[in-house]
């Protein structure tokens, strides 16, 4: 299994972009990875965007933001209000929203997988790959009911202290969620351990990505 290593960029900031159709999606799916990042390097500038919420839950999307990025250089948090699991018709609307998203110009993107089972994730994907042509893009998992795990090529191994901050931060920030029967440590440890036993990680945990274009 070969690695890959983002470069440091020098003098020139890394520029992340995550996009996440709901309040906890991008925590859930690439917490751990952004951490991870954000940990080796200095100079990362993030743009986090929540498509989905409402009042109590866009307050809790900005404090998970605030606390995932906390070390990044810079960092721009869009929580927008569109309704949950209507967004197939509202997909003008989503579309113009990724357009103001185009001067970001990042060189990562984290993503939806294109086959998830989830209506609002599905379009988040499409439109992501519909407006950047020429990005890295990583496709993120989210557990569910619907039980649409597949088989990811990418992994990235997480330490105990940075997959352990994941998950402390996920149920510090999201209250309302605390009452559902899947929100909780062990879901998240568990998938997360699977994707570490697949790529050999040495603390045996990981989170997985489907990556569909990479150029080296």
């Amino acid at each position: 299994m070969l690695g890959l290593q983002l470069s440091q960029y020098g003098i020139a900031p890394l520029k992340i972009l995550c996009l996440g159709s709901h309040c906890d999606d991008i925590e859930i799916g690439c917490g751990g990875t952004i951490l991870r990042l954000l940990s080796g390097n200095k100079n990362v500038e993030v743009v986090w965007v929540v498509f989905s919420s409402g009042k109590e839950r866009a307050r809790e999307a900005r404090t998970s933001a605030k606390l995932f990025l906390k070390q990044a250089k810079r960092r721009k948090i869009i929580v927008n209000d569109f309704r949950d699991g209507f967004f197939p018709f509202k997909g003008a609307q989503i579309k113009e929203r990724f357009e103001a998203l185009k001067d970001a110009l990042p060189d990562l993107i984290f993503t939806h997988n294109r086959k998830d089972a989830h209506q609002d994730h599905r379009l988040i994907a499409e439109l992501t790959w519909n407006t950047f042509r020429n990005h890295l893009i990583l496709e993120y998992e989210i557990p569910k009911y619907d039980g649409d795990l597949g088989h990811p090529n990418f992994f990235v191994p997480l330490d105990q202290e940075i997959y352990g901050k994941k998950i402390r931060y996920i149920l510090e920030a999201f209250e309302t969620q605390r009452a559902k029967q899947w929100f909780g440590k062990e879901t998240f440890l568990a998938l997360m351990r699977l994707r570490g036993m697949e790529c050999v990680a040495p603390s045996g945990y990981a989170e997985a990505f489907y990556c569909r274009k990479l150029v080296l």
